[in-house]
């Protein structure tokens, strides 16, 4: 694979803490996005969430007097405050990377022009989006998933704390059998899978892009996939 996307979330950005920024989380990351980097010349992506600090719809469902457009906006800031940590702590061990943003929020990131975005992979640098789409009641991961089609990116990597999609929550029963496999249909229909928001999965089916789901936590597992080894569980058309 030359180009991927990885999609983060939020809460990953606060480890254990629950909420902020967990830099021992992000070291590790950045280290093992420096190590692929250099070993295979795979270039990356990253898109980040925000929830480590807080959620649009949660907001504004909680708190009556903030508006949902409101609240996402804020969400989208959130975004690019993890942005920001992770290009600085890239950056420190070594692998440049640069912060592309779909808010205009010059001071600290670029606007987000694909071309730019291009040629900063096509040079070693991985590139990290902030902002979401830019717009209200869309996801991060629709987010990713527009990225990755408008970067030409061959695969999403959906990074989780589990090795891929079960049958049910491995942490709750021990009988949860792993699915290695599985349509987009089949995900859009199981309301106990959820891998992505189904908008996110029926723009990556329209369009055929394969979305991995898989275990960030396990180092390794982004080189492994790059080099084709069946790491956590494929969506694809199957």
């Amino acid at each position: 694979m030359k180009r991927l996307l990885l999609k983060l979330s939020g809460e990953q950005f606060a480890g254990e803490q629950g909420f902020g920024i967990d830099t021992d989380f992000i070291r590790a990351l950045a280290q093992e996005l420096k190590e692929v980097v250099t070993e295979t010349k795979a270039e990356i992506v990253v898109v980040v969430g925000g929830g480590n600090f807080l959620r649009g719809a949660t907001v504004a469902k909680s708190e009556k007097m903030i508006e949902r457009a409101t609240a996402d906006y804020m969400g989208m800031l959130a975004t690019i405050m993890n942005g920001m940590a992770l290009v600085d702590i890239l950056e420190h061990f070594g692998q440049p990377a640069r912060l592309q943003t779909r808010l205009r929020i010059e001071s600290v990131a670029e606007p987000f022009i694909r071309r730019r975005a291009i040629r900063h992979l096509e040079k070693g640098r991985v590139v990290i989006i902030g902002g979401g789409t830019g717009n209200p009641y869309v996801t991060t991961d629709t987010a990713a998933v527009s990225a990755a089609l408008e970067l030409d990116c061959d695969i999403v990597l959906k990074a989780t704390k589990v090795d891929g999609v079960y049958t049910k929550d491995p942490r709750e029963f021990p009988d949860a059998d792993k699915i290695h496999k599985i349509s987009y249909l089949d995900v859009l229909k199981d309301e106990h899978i959820s891998v992505m928001d189904n908008a996110a999965i029926s723009l990556a089916m329209d369009h055929k892009l394969p979305i991995r789901i898989f275990d960030l936590l396990t180092h390794g597992n982004i080189k492994r996939i790059i080099q084709g080894e069946e790491v956590g569980t494929l969506v694809s058309e199957i």
